[in-house]
């Protein structure tokens, strides 16, 4: 991300947002790790009363800010956020299924790695660069693997799909050429109700001789 561009936003870790408005409340409402962050930063802010923050995040290669708690997850800002200028982000690729980071449904990668956007607080992906299946076309070109999945009939219901989608390019990115045992070792993140697993493995393989 240019220099500028990350001047623009509020870089504020989860440890001095709480420590600014005080660990009882806020703390209870969010996981035990949020206390992880620079202490310099911490030290900085440690005086400073702040109900929510102002923070940049790079989405697909363009960046947004964004006002968030220090319990807004990434999937909430994905889905419902709206940028300072007013517009909605509003990629709703990423499904809210189980809320709990055991579906796969919300999958995004963050510097190139697959994360469940409903287990990752929208201030820890402040200097990631953040992918959405939105993102990994480019234009009308799909990505390989979009094609594959199309090719392959390798959905039913929908829902997991784009979280599917999502693990499956960045495990080739990784392994540009996975055997049948590691693309369900790299997918056994997701998971789909409906089935379809064998379209998926199916598609996967295609995707991989085409990238």
């Amino acid at each position: 991300m240019p220099e500028k561009e990350k001047k623009q936003g509020t870089n504020i870790s989860r440890r001095s947002f709480l420590k600014g408005v005080g660990t009882g409340t806020v703390a209870a409402t969010v996981a035990p790790s949020v206390l992880i962050g620079s202490e310099k930063a911490a030290d900085a802010q440690a005086g400073e009363a702040v109900a929510s923050a102002t923070i940049q995040l790079n989405i697909n290669g363009k960046p947004y800010q964004v006002e968030v708690e220090a319990r807004t997850t990434l999937l909430t800002v994905l889905r419902d956020g709206i940028d300072t200028s007013g517009n909605n982000v509003d990629l709703t690729g990423a499904k809210l299924i189980c809320d709990r980071g055991e579906c796969g449904g919300c999958t995004v990668m963050a510097d190139g790695k697959p994360v469940y956007a409903c287990m990752m607080l929208a201030m820890d992906a402040q200097d990631k660069q953040i992918t959405t299946v939105e993102g990994l076309a480019d234009g009308d070109d799909l990505h390989p693997v979009q094609d594959a999945f199309i090719q392959h009939d390798a959905l039913m219901c929908g829902f997991c799909t784009p979280g599917f989608v999502v693990s499956s390019a960045a495990l080739l990115s990784e392994n540009a050429k996975p055997t049948l045992e590691e693309i369900k070792v790299g997918l056994s993140g997701n998971t789909c109700r409906c089935g379809t697993y064998p379209f998926i493995f199916d598609a996967v393989k295609t995707a991989s001789k085409k990238m």
